[in-house]
C-alpha cells in the first residue's frame, strides 16, 4: 500500500512539472507579440485559405459553418440554462 502512495506522489510531481513546462510553450509572451506584430498578416492568411476552400471544396466549408452553429447553439442553450 505504501508502494502505491508513493508512486502516486512521484508521478503527481511528475505530472506538476510537465504542465510547468507545457506553460511555457502554449501561453509564452512571445506568442502573443508574434500575433500582434502579424495580425495583418495572419487574417490575410485565413481569408485565403477560405476562399481556396470555397473554390475547392465548398462542402467542407459548409460542415465547417454547420458545426459553428451548432456548437454556438449549444453554448447558448448552456448560457441561458444556468
Amino acid at each position: 500500500m505504501e508502494t502505491i502512495q508513493k508512486e502516486n506522489e512521484e508521478l503527481k510531481l511528475k505530472v506538476q512539472e510537465l504542465e510547468e513546462k507545457l506553460q511555457k510553450y502554449t501561453n509564452g509572451e512571445n506568442h502573443k507579440r508574434y500575433y500582434e506584430k502579424n495580425k495583418d498578416k495572419i487574417k490575410e492568411q485565413g481569408s485565403n485559405y477560405l476562399k481556396k476552400l470555397k473554390e475547392e471544396n465548398p462542402e467542407k466549408l459548409k460542415e465547417y459553418r454547420r458545426t459553428y452553429y451548432l456548437k454556438k447553439k449549444k453554448q447558448q442553450n448552456l448560457t441561458t440554462d444556468l
